[in-house]
């Protein structure tokens, strides 16, 4: 994979969806002047022996706390060890990576007051896979990702655990393990490490791209649904969706049209088919879907601007020696973006699910009950439905916004916060919901397609059928269905079923064109 040279606050979001996704990072060597100065400028400040908030204060409603020189390290290395608060399961290796490609790009800009050894030290525990354990509860989105940050940074001094090559091991250890050297704080350095949206950005970003993914999928298998339920083509016109004008709509109609191209199924029926409209989860599939595409695309604008920023606080320039005090840690773009995303993962499933039920009624779909050959003796796939169902009510109850919240922290000082780490975590376990629903999908519309014998559909979509007939045989009787799901979501979540359509151009959360 190729690598991503991080060019901070120019990055395009398909180098943070690389980086996600495995790809190996650098920073810029153009940063270093920058990040110099700053550091230089914090040295500066300390000699007007002036207050400078978390330079040479306390923090939160501390912050009217001077502290002695001789302290000022020890100040930093106490703000990173008190914060070490998160609990929970650790924080995925993708977007931990990610997180920490994050904390680089804002550091780097130079504002943060941050020497350039300590981001040197940062770009190595990318290089070397040396990845702090970081507990996913603990943030409240406001005052920065304290909680999951100080974890990022307690590694680079030598508390705590980090996970490398597989294995958990002090951080103290395996940074020596690694040939890299504990980092000792210098002032500022502490409070720029913590202060920051980075875990709350990359756990956004995480559920935008997985929610891309989920997207595409359903693509795939609505136009198989289509199919196995002879479904029409024709509110997939273009001409329809030119005079509702959203972009997304219009993007999803054309990639519909070009999955089922050429298919014997679809013309088969496109005379004198006396049903003349669709179901809705078939026929306002360029309407629902484009609509979660949009909203995806805009979560993507704002996501992309935040993985840019600088969210730290107070922020140090350089050119007058000033630390200004602001409010760019506070995470609420991030909670907002996140909070659409889960809307979209939400429908997604939504309408997977109802096209899983209409084709098992064989009055909406023409086809066997429960798509067996044997209605009664057998249920067929009765219950994945129900399974899907049950996934998609749980996805609803996790839809509700987090952005709505906010509880007051720190005496009050830190009085209004955004929840977005908690609106962000939550978007890996309702992409994975979305992703099974969808994965039954794919099982349930290759088993109605089945019932279409001496008749192919579209090239593009008899390849996700073979790919599905490697995993899943066509089901004559009931069986263990448990492996025959598992496949399904498989196929899915790992991205193979969108390599089987790799030749037909699918819409995703970057617009080409216009």
């Amino acid at each position: 994979m190729q690598r991503v040279v991080l060019e901070p606050g120019l990055d395009p979001l398909s180098a943070f969806r690389a980086i996600y996704f495995g790809a190996p990072v650098v920073l810029s060597q153009s940063y270093r002047e920058r990040v110099q100065q700053g550091a230089l400028a914090v040295q500066r400040i300390l000699t007007r022996d002036a207050p400078a908030y978390g330079i040479n204060t306390g923090f939160g409603r501390l912050a009217s706390v001077r502290i002695p020189a001789s302290d000022l390290q020890q100040l930093q290395k106490n703000l990173v060890l008190s914060h070490c608060t998160g609990v929970g399961e650790n924080l995925a290796r993708a977007t931990t990576r990610l997180m920490i490609a994050l904390k680089l790009t804002s550091l780097a800009q130079g504002v943060s007051g941050v020497r350039p050894e300590t981001l040197t030290l940062i770009e190595d525990l990318l290089t070397h896979d040396v990845l702090p354990c970081i507990p996913v509860q603990g943030s409240v989105g406001a005052s920065g990702d304290l909680a999951p940050l100080a974890h990022l940074a307690a590694a680079l001094i030598g508390v705590g655990d980090v996970m490398l090559n597989g294995q958990k091991l002090p951080a103290a250890a395996a940074l020596s393990g690694a040939g890299l050297s504990t980092l000792t704080l210098a002032p500022k350095e502490g409070l720029a490490l913590l202060n920051g949206t980075q875990f709350s950005t990359a756990c956004a970003l995480s559920g935008l791209f997985e929610a891309e993914r989920l997207f595409q999928a359903a693509l795939v298998t609505g136009a198989l649904s289509t199919e196995a339920a002879k479904g029409s083509d024709t509110p997939f016109d273009p001409r329809i969706h030119a005079l509702r004008r959203h972009r997304g709509q219009i993007d999803t109609a054309a990639a519909l049209l070009r999955l089922m191209a050429g298919s014997q199924i679809r013309a088969s029926h496109r005379d004198a088919d006396p049903r003349v409209q669709d179901p809705y989860c078939l026929r306002c599939q360029p309407q629902v879907m484009g609509a979660a595409l949009d909203i995806l695309r805009q979560a993507a604008t704002t996501l992309v601007q935040e993985a840019n920023a600088v969210s730290d606080n107070p922020l140090v320039f350089a050119d007058t020696d000033e630390v200004l005090s602001g409010g760019n840690f506070h995470a609420q773009p991030v909670a907002f973006a996140a909070d659409v995303i889960a809307l979209a993962i939400c429908e997604i499933g939504s309408m997977s699910e109802r096209r899983i039920a209409m084709l098992l009624d064989p009055a909406l779909s023409g086809l066997p009950p429960f798509l067996t050959p044997q209605p009664g003796l057998c249920s067929g796939l009765m219950m994945p439905q129900v399974t899907a169902a049950a996934l998609v009510s749980e996805n609803k109850q996790r839809a509700h916004p987090a952005s709505v919240d906010s509880i007051p922290t720190s005496a009050n000082q830190e009085d209004h916060v955004s929840m977005a780490a908690h609106g962000a975590r939550r978007l890996a376990a309702m992409n994975e919901n979305a992703m099974a629903v969808v994965g039954i999908e794919l099982v349930t519309a290759a088993q109605g397609c089945d019932f279409h014998e001496g008749m192919a559909s579209s090239p593009v979509l008899e390849e996700v059928r073979k790919r599905v007939r490697e995993k899943v045989p066509p089901l004559v009787e009931d069986r263990f269905l448990y492996p025959d799901l598992q496949a399904g979501l498989l196929l899915v979540k790992s991205g193979a079923l969108l390599d089987a359509v790799a030749e037909v151009s699918l819409p995703g959360v970057e617009r080409v064109g216009g």
